[in-house]
């Protein structure tokens, strides 16, 4: 069995300077990514252009894709009483609303 430490604090090393292993040790608590919490029954209300319909959707549902312009930025659904798919645009407050909801977000990228 190989007795060798993985991060020999002994010889002064620290862990963040060893060669490229792949292994990171854990951050210290209180450090790192803060998450943010979401509850867990967000609804969003919609309406359907086609059958005139009003319901609220889960954030599951609903799919926000961000583009360049306002013309690309939009989000879309499937209406739950006449399955039509529906697209509306998306502003900056819906956008806002989506996201801090827990709507899973496709950023388009532009052409170069």
């Amino acid at each position: 069995m190989n007795r060798t430490p993985l991060f020999p604090a002994a010889t002064g090393v620290r862990p963040e300077a060893l060669p490229a292993t792949g292994i990171r040790p854990a951050p210290p608590p209180g450090t790192g990514p803060v998450p943010v919490p979401v509850a867990a029954a967000v609804r969003f209300r919609a309406a359907c252009p086609d059958c005139r319909g009003r319901f609220e959707l889960a954030a599951a549902a609903l799919r926000l894709a961000i583009g360049a312009t306002s013309r690309t930025t939009f989000y879309t659904f499937t209406c739950p009483e006449c399955g039509a798919s529906v697209r509306k645009p998306a502003g900056e407050r819906i956008i806002e609303l989506l996201t801090g909801g827990g709507v899973r977000t496709l950023r388009l990228h532009t052409a170069l």
